[in-house]
């Protein structure tokens, strides 16, 4: 078992629940453990974007990915939006970073007030307070004003907004290089060392 603090992740109800999904798949090969929370939105999502067919209960959930990853299921939590006595809820969890991942705007103006209605809400208020590393990958086109203030709220907070905008100078020729694209940009904001994308100036492989 590793000795690394577990990365939360937090799959919310905006489109693009693949770069969730994906960065867990990546997180657990490197054998970092990984808390998981998924809104019901989110779950709608991946039912209606992918061919999972994921369960709905948090216990069947971490069994199902943990084989779909073919991972150790001891390195993946998953809980509920109720679950508040999940690490995450408390400034005391060991933790060491939280991703977003996507992050509708709904989330973002939860997280921009302060809001704590759910464990994703109250964990990337943690993150804030403790000054944990808070990655936001919203996904959203065209941006309103609301969206834009909330955008410089989070910032100046300390959370990085990081949008789900894949480049192409890498010259994707699949979906997996775009989800990809953004994955490595995730884990380069949160200090991992990946190989899913060529630095830029450095030769693709």
């Amino acid at each position: 078992m590793t000795s690394r603090l577990p990365i939360a992740i937090a799959i919310t109800g905006a489109s693009g629940a693949q770069y969730g999904l994906r960065l867990t798949q990546v997180l657990l090969e490197k054998q970092i453990p990984v808390y998981l929370m998924i809104s019901k939105a989110a779950q709608v999502v991946i039912a209606t974007e992918t061919e999972l067919k994921l369960p709905g209960a948090t216990d069947a959930q971490r069994s199902y990915l943990s084989t779909l990853f073919s991972t150790d299921p001891e390195l993946l939590s998953v809980f509920g939006r109720e679950q508040w006595f999940a690490p995450t809820a408390s400034g005391s969890g060991r933790w060491q970073a939280l991703v977003v991942c996507p992050c509708s705007t709904g989330t973002l103006s939860a997280i921009a007030q302060g809001a704590s209605n759910n464990l994703i809400e109250r964990a990337a208020d943690v993150a804030l307070k403790e000054r944990k590393p808070l990655v936001l990958v919203t996904r959203e086109a065209p941006l309103s004003r609301i969206h834009i203030e909330n955008m410089l709220k989070v910032t100046d907070a300390g959370a990085i907004v990081l949008p789900a905008s894949p480049g192409f100078y890498h010259n994707p020729s699949t979906l997996q290089d775009m989800i990809d694209f953004i994955v490595a940009r995730i884990l380069n904001a949160l200090g991992i060392d990946q190989q899913l994308l060529s630095s830029w100036g450095e030769p693709n492989d």
